[in-house]
């Protein structure tokens, strides 16, 4: 089998734990496998990067500086795990994302791969050796370091997957797969033997940080077979697939619930209710890169206004600030708010989904504040205090723990 690995920040934090994945790629290795293993900084090293450059310019360093400042991380890692390897008697090689034959736009900081050359890679692997790869960077057409943008490496190893169109694509972490809540707000979660692209993809972006979301579009799109896992021990993971590899899917209604704490609540007042305003509107939002998530307008007034809300990440709400303010009479901001997914691609062949979450938060006196749905996933904003609350309650009333 070709096995493409990736390795995250705390899995390689220490020179013991880079020996530690050593030893694993090594019993792949002896398994008669043959190995692509795609590496992130060590823990930390991103953020001592960002202080670095800070310390000389505080507001805005040059995104080109930056690109070649950050990509530095992984290639001290790729590099520290080839070195390892080699010398227990593996030979290995270690390639940074120009030497991967990885290809960028022209986007600094959070750059989108356009295309890979596995010339170099397939080279390597003919001749016996392990590859490890700087995840999180390439190069664009003008020969500029590019990165990927936060959570990278993930994305390097499912395209470098795809490309080989390897066999699967291991995502190694310090959590040993995919849950159907977070286990530290409910202890009954379960762990998910096998997930959805589609459910997966809701849940990364609605707040679940097992996989980064581009990552699952690109393993979606590719129909590389993900599967993630522990670098802390043996236990079987999760594998994220296409529907077709899911049996028995209709007999699970829902597969996780989500919650983001990284959202904000926007209240625009007395908005000019013609046609055009709210396209204008998003407009400037998309030109400041701002994502907006959740969208209510209310009915027009008689006087010609109406009222517009939305949701944005915390971390967005000055620059949304200045943006929409001349748009309205009022704007309101309430960071106090949290988001809760339910996802199940088995939703789109029962109903009764939504009835059963409106009537367990409302029995445990919790209100709704905007809602959102889709075919496989409804969000539910609501206060910030009881967000855990009514993840253990939907997780319950919809049997997840069972």
């Amino acid at each position: 089998m070709l096995i493409v690995q990736k390795y995250g920040g705390t899995s390689v934090g220490t020179l013991e734990r880079i020996d530690e994945v050593a030893k694993r790629v090594i019993e792949n290795k002896k398994a008669g496998n043959d190995l692509v293993v795609v590496v992130s900084a060590m823990s930390g090293v991103t953020n001592q990067l960002i202080e670095y450059a800070e310390y000389f310019a505080k507001n805005a360093p040059q995104d080109r500086d930056m690109d070649m400042l950050l990509s530095s991380g992984e290639r001290v890692t790729s590099a520290l795990l080839s070195i390892a390897l080699n010398s227990k008697g593996y030979p290995a090689i270690s390639l940074s994302g120009r030497g991967a034959g990885i290809t960028t736009d022209t986007s600094a900081t959070k750059a989108r791969i356009k295309s890979i050359d596995t010339k170099n890679i397939d080279e390597a692997l003919k001749d016996g050796k392990i590859v490890v790869i700087a995840g999180f960077q390439g190069v664009n057409e003008c020969g500029q370091v590019t990165t990927l943008g936060r959570g990278g490496s993930d994305l390097s190893a499912v395209a470098i997957a795809g490309a080989l169109k390897a066999d699967l694509c291991e995502i190694y972490t310090d959590v040993d797969g995919v849950y159907t809540t977070d286990p530290r707000i409910e202890p009954s979660a379960k762990k998910l033997e096998k997930i959805s692209y589609d459910e997966m993809l809701e849940l990364a972006s609605m707040g679940a940080k097992v996989l980064q979301n581009r990552s699952v579009e690109l393993a979606k799109k590719l129909n590389v077979n993900l599967v993630t896992r522990s670098s802390f021990n043996h236990n079987e993971g999760t594998l994220i697939t296409g529907e077709e590899n899911m049996a028995n899917m209709e007999d699970v209604v829902i597969s996780g619930i989500a919650l983001d704490k990284n959202q904000a609540r926007v209240t625009m007042r007395n908005v000019l209710d013609k046609p055009g305003t709210s396209a204008e509107i998003f407009k400037a939002l998309a030109d400041k890169n701002i994502n907006v998530d959740m969208i209510i307008q209310n009915a027009g007034q008689k006087d010609g206004t109406t009222n517009l809300g939305f949701t944005v990440s915390q971390n967005e709400v000055d620059i949304a600030r200045a943006v929409v303010e001349k748009y309205a009479s009022s704007v309101e901001f309430d960071s106090d708010v949290v988001k809760v997914s339910i996802v199940g691609v088995g939703m789109k062949s029962h109903s009764g989904v939504a009835s059963v979450a409106f009537s367990t938060l409302a029995a445990e006196g919790i209100n709704i504040e905007m809602i959102s749905t889709s075919e496989i996933k409804i969000s539910i904003i609501v206060a910030a205090k009881y967000g855990e609350l009514a993840v253990r309650a939907l997780h319950k009333a919809y049997k997840l723990d069972a």
